[in-house]
C-alpha cells in the first residue's frame, strides 16, 4: 500500500511531466559514429589491394539496410507480438532452407545466394528469436514463477539453436543462448532455475566433449592454438593480430599507413579481425576511442531497456543488448587472443551485409520502443 496515495502533490512538484524524446538522437549519433569507423577501416583495409571492393560493397549493404531499418523503426512493436507464430515459423523455415539451397563456404553452410546478395539466416535469427521469445514470456507474465515457463522458454529457442549449431555456426548459436538468458532474467524467471540448467549443460558438454561430437576439427585447432604452446601455426591469425597491435603502439602509424595491413598478414582482416586495422593505424588511443563509442552506445541502449514500462518492450531491448554486447566482447577478446576464435563479427564495423542489417534493425527497434514510451511523472 502506498502511504502517499490520495495526497495532492505539492505546488511545483508532481504536476510536471518529463516526456521521453521521440527520437534518441544520442543513440543515433553513436550508431552513425560506429558505422563511420567501420567504413574508414574497410576503406583502409582495401586501399592497397582490391581497390576498395569491400568498402564499396559495405556502402551498398548499409544503403540496403535502410529498408529493414525503416520496417523495424516504424512498425508498431505490438504487430510483432501478434504475428509471433508466423515469425517463429519464418525463422525456422529460413534456417532449414540453408541445408537445401544454401551456399557451401569456408567449411559451413550458412548463406543463401539471392542474385548478387548473400543472405545469412542465422544473423536475422538472432533478432527474430528475440521477438518471439519476448512475446512468449509476455503472454505468460502470470506464470513466470513456474518451472514449466523456464523449460518452455528453453524449448522455444532450442530449435533455432540446434539448426544454427548444425550449420555449423557455434558463435551464432551462443548468441541465441545468451539472449535467452538475458530475456529470461528480465522477464522475471527465477535465477535458481539457471543453476539446474547450468549443471545439465556442463554434463552434456562433458559427454559430447569426451565423445568428440561437440567440436569440429577446425574448432579444436583454434582451441589448441589458444591453449597450447606446442601447437605452432594453429594460432597464426591471432599471432599476426598481436603483431599488428604491437606495431600500432600508443598513437598508431596513421590512417592508410598500416604496413601489416598492406602486407595482408592478418587473414580475414575485413571481417572478424577488422579491429586490428584500428590497432595498427590508430594505436591504443584510437582503440580506446572506439571502445568508448561502444560504451556510450550500450549505455544508451541500456537506458532504453531501463526506462521501458511495457514488459514486452523491456525484454526485446534486453535481448538486443545481450546479443550486440556479446558480439562486441567476444570479437575484441578473440582478436586480442584472450578467447579462442569463434567467428563473431564486430557490430557496425566488420564487413557483412546480413550482419549490418541485423545491427541496423536492432537500433531501429530500440528507437521505435523509445519513442512509444509513456510520459514519466515526477
Amino acid at each position: 500500500m502506498n502511504p502517499l496515495a490520495g495526497l495532492s502533490p505539492m505546488p511545483g512538484y508532481g504536476s510536471e511531466q518529463r516526456r521521453v524524446p521521440k527520437v534518441d538522437w544520442l543513440l543515433v549519433i553513436a550508431t552513425v559514429f560506429l558505422i563511420s569507423i567501420g567504413m574508414m577501416s574497410l576503406y583502409s583495409e582495401g586501399y592497397t589491394h582490391d581497390n576498395g571492393a569491400n568498402f564499396k560493397k559495405q556502402l551498398l549493404n548499409t544503403a540496403i539496410g535502410l529498408l529493414p531499418f525503416s520496417v523495424f523503426a516504424f512498425t508498431p512493436p505490438i504487430i510483432w507480438r501478434r504475428a509471433v507464430n508466423f515469425i517463429y515459423g519464418l525463422n525456422i523455415v529460413t534456417l532449414l532452407a540453408v541445408f537445401v539451397v544454401g551456399a557451401h563456404k569456408k567449411g559451413a553452410e550458412r548463406w543463401i545466394q539471392a542474385g548478387p546478395i548473400q543472405f545469412q539466416p542465422s544473423e536475422m535469427a538472432k533478432i527474430l528469436t528475440v521477438l518471439t521469445l519476448a512475446a512468449f514470456y509476455a503472454n505468460r507474465q502470470h506464470l513466470m514463477q513456474k518451472p514449466s515457463t523456464f523449460w518452455l522458454g528453453l524449448l522455444h529457442i532450442s530449435v533455432p539453436f540446434a539448426l544454427i549449431l548444425s550449420q555449423p555456426h557455434l558463435g551464432a548459436a551462443m548468441v541465441i543462448l545468451v539472449s535467452w538468458i538475458a530475456i529470461s532474467l528480465v522477464a522475471g524467471v527465477p535465477a535458481k532455475n539457471f543453476a539446474f540448467f547450468g549443471v545439465a549443460l556442463v554434463l552434456v558438454v562433458g559427454v559430447l566433449g569426451f565423445s568428440g561430437k561437440l567440436l569440429h576439427g577446425y574448432q579444436v585447432e583454434r582451441l589448441l592454438g589458444m591453449t597450447s604452446h606446442e601447437s605452432k601455426g594453429k594460432s597464426y591469425q591471432t599471432d599476426q593480430a598481436e603483431i599488428a597491435f604491437a606495431v600500432g603502439g600508443v598513437t598508431g602509424v596513421g590512417f592508410l599507413h598500416g604496413e601489416r595491413k598492406a602486407g595482408h598478414f592478418v587473414p580475414e582482416q575485413h571481417d572478424d579481425f577488422i579491429f586490428t586495422v584500428m590497432g595498427e593505424e590508430g594505436g591504443l588511443i584510437g582503440c580506446t576511442l572506439v571502445l568508448a563509442a561502444y560504451g556510450f552506445f550500450f549505455y544508451r541502449l541500456w537506458l532504453v531497456m531501463l526506462q521501458a514500462t511495457d514488459p514486452y518492450y523491456k525484454m526485446i531491448v534486453a535481448g538486443l543488448f545481450a546479443a550486440l554486447s556479446f558480439h562486441t566482447f567476444v570479437n575484441i577478446a578473440m582478436v586480442l587472443h584472450i578467447l579462442p576464435v569463434v567467428g563473431l563479427w564486430l557490430p557496425f564495423i566488420s564487413y557483412g551485409g546480413t550482419a549490418m542489417w541485423m545491427c541496423m534493425s536492432s537500433v531501429a527497434l530500440a528507437l521505435n520502443i523509445r519513442k512509444r514510451e509513456r510520459p514519466l511523472l515526477f
